[in-house]
């Protein structure tokens, strides 16, 4: 199988992985608050990637500069992700979607510029039509007309969050390709928890979930599980393919996130949503050529 081909099944993954995550983030941010949803999914994130550690193998041969590394990008994932979870409990949720697209923007950019990645002329246009599709399935344009609505709230937040995943991807990257890609998920998944025990003991952030139902604390536990799930494959994607190609299709989670608010909140497909998903398909064939 191709290295383009792998790619695009990483970027897949990816895709599924954090789409059903954003779902059930965004539901629970809502209810229990950011910072709670966000620390118990990540400590059941780093439980399953320890056991998949255990069944594959953990590279422990570090170089100082890749132990640097990780504490950063933890540091990035943990404040970019709340800052996106903040902008949900803030803003409006589609146009929260349609900003934190843009993470995929920055990462190529930065793949471009720094690592020096590039892409063939069809796989720049497919990359192209992905994010356009993304645009017109994130956002709700009926929403954009209502006045009553402010369209900036949680925006900033949003914003920074993009530009810090695109940050992140790099140097993601860059330590897949050192030690491994079971082994940066790890490291960084147990960079977040101890980032998320510091950020709730010096900011003084209750983690405890009061009266937690098993099944809520089940279901933030198995999308801790699918988001790390969706962090291993497209690090493994990285280790064998370029961030330039893997995080744009990635991007596409906004797909699966409608999708599921479709069958659990019936919420209806809007036709220019409906177009947006083919454009983002099509786009998606065209990156394997």
């Amino acid at each position: 199988m191709s290295a383009v081909i792998q790619s695009i099944l990483a970027g897949l993954g990816g895709m599924f992985g954090w789409g059903l995550y954003d779902f059930f983030g965004g539901v629970f941010s809502k209810s229990i608050g950011n910072h709670k949803t966000f620390f118990w999914s990540q400590l059941s994130g780093s439980v399953f990637v320890t056991l998949l550690g255990i069944a594959l193998t953990i590279n422990l041969n570090i170089p100082i500069k890749i132990m640097i590394l990780i504490p950063v990008a933890s540091i990035l994932y943990a404040v970019a992700y709340l800052l996106f979870f903040r902008g949900f409990e803030l803003g409006n949720v589609s146009i929260i979607s349609a900003t934190m697209n843009l993470w995929a923007v920055f990462t190529m950019i930065f793949a471009f510029i720094i690592l020096e990645q590039r892409l063939s002329m069809f796989q720049l246009v497919g990359v192209f039509m992905i994010l356009a599709g993304v645009a017109f399935v994130s956002l709700k344009w009926e929403d954009i007309k209502n006045q009553n609505i402010n369209l900036l709230s949680g925006v900033k937040e949003t914003m920074v969050a993009a530009f810090l995943f695109g940050v992140f991807w790099i140097f993601s990257e860059v330590i897949s390709e050192d030690i491994g890609w079971v082994s940066t998920t790890l490291f960084v998944k147990i960079g977040i928890v101890l980032f998320m025990l510091l950020f709730s003991l010096f900011g003084k952030r209750e983690l405890r979930i009061v009266n937690a139902t098993p099944k809520l604390m089940s279901l933030i536990l198995f999308a801790g599980i699918l988001e790390a799930g969706a962090v291993s494959i497209v690090n493994w994607g990285l280790t064998i393919g370029d961030a330039i190609l893997v995080t744009p299709i990635s991007s596409a989670l906004s797909i699966v996130t409608i999708l599921m608010a479709v069958i659990f909140l019936k919420e209806k497909i809007t036709a220019l949503q409906a177009i947006g998903m083919i454009i983002v398909i099509a786009g998606i064939v065209l990156t394997a050529f």
